[in-house]
């Protein structure tokens, strides 16, 4: 059984990521990683009551040089790429990489991907449907032309607006190391965001509560973002909670420490706790149907998100049942 000098242990030590030396089926080293993730007395047992992975230990027990990926070596859904190289006979170095992030990465983007593919596809069916049976029927009656024409423009405009905030999310994440440079002041974003929501009460009764301290520090931020970040809670605010009369959105700030708080309020009808979680994904609604009814684009919270990350702050959303949903974000004050 050849020795581990020094100079082997301390390069084995050196790397990053957790590394063992196996020889035969015993561990004769094991890096700090190693022992923080396999078990502190990992060094001199076998190898099998460490890693439990069968493709990973037929690998490891050829003592020939391979890679793979697997999942579930050390716990369950986490997945690491194994890399074995030949020491000496009877003898292999295993690096372990932690590839988790990166295979989650992966399935956002083709999750993404999908998402974005069927949003768009359902209402080009639509457009292409109508299209075409208008360009085939001549002897249609006008009334149904008329609404025909209509459901084009109205499918036309939503695929329009996925589009444009799809486009919005690119550039937010395009500048998201890039700290915004202009002083704002959150009382203007806020008068003109309830300006702006007018047109999406419609026939709907629903009055803003304003609470914003006169003398509020100004923060530090682009102001066109953050217009259109609290757009978008306003707007959810107004879509899902000014159902009946008298309906009030809340919308408060103040100042804590080194943080301004923002927060918009609705006393609609709640979401439920197991959705919270996932509120900020692109494309994700609790009522996919109301959503759409609504003009909504599945991704008014995901730019809400990347906006507020952007600006180096904090978002947080509470919800009851049949009480309401509130909306935090917490910037910082500009130094």
């Amino acid at each position: 059984m050849a020795a581990l000098g020094g100079h082997e242990r301390a390069l084995v030590n050196a790397l990053d990521e957790p590394v063992l030396v196996v020889e035969g089926s015993l561990v004769r080293a094991a890096n700090g990683p190693a022992r923080q993730l396999l078990g502190t007395h990992v060094e001199g047992r076998d190898v099998r009551l460490a890693i439990r992975h069968p493709q990973a230990l037929e690998l490891i027990l050829s003592h020939e040089a391979g890679e793979l990926d697997a999942i579930g070596i050390v716990e369950p859904g986490r997945t690491w790429q194994l890399r074995i190289r030949r020491l000496w006979p009877g003898a292999v170095l295993v690096r372990m990489i932690d590839r988790s992030d990166a295979v989650s990465a992966e399935k956002m983007r083709v999750d993404f991907v999908a998402n974005a593919s069927h949003e768009l596809r359902t209402p080009l069916s639509t457009v292409l449907g109508y299209a075409e049976t208008l360009a085939e029927e001549s002897d249609l009656p006008v009334d149904l032309r008329a609404d025909f024409g209509r459901t084009i423009r109205d499918e036309a405009r939503r695929m329009l607006r996925i589009i444009e905030d799809l486009m919005s999310l690119s550039r937010i994440e395009a500048d998201r190391f890039v700290p915004p440079a202009e002083q704002v002041e959150i009382a203007a974003i806020v008068d003109a965001s309830v300006a702006n929501a007018g047109h999406l009460r419609g026939g709907q009764p629903c009055g803003f509560n304003l609470q914003i301290p006169a003398g509020l520090p100004s923060i530090r931020g682009d102001p066109a973002q953050l217009q259109q970040a609290l757009d978008n809670l306003i707007g959810n605010a107004v879509r899902y909670g000014c159902d009946r009369a008298g309906s009030t959105i809340d919308i408060t700030a103040n100042a804590d420490g080194p943080w301004i708080l923002l927060t918009v309020t609705d006393h609609g009808p709640g979401i439920a706790r197991e959705h919270l979680p996932r509120l900020t994904e692109r494309f994700y609604r609790v009522d996919a149907a109301r959503s759409r009814e609504s003009g909504g684009t599945g991704l008014g919270l995901a730019i809400v998100k990347h906006i507020v990350e952007r600006h180096r702050g904090t978002l947080d959303i509470s919800s009851t049942l049949g009480v309401g949903t509130s909306v935090t974000v917490r910037l910082p004050v500009a130094a």
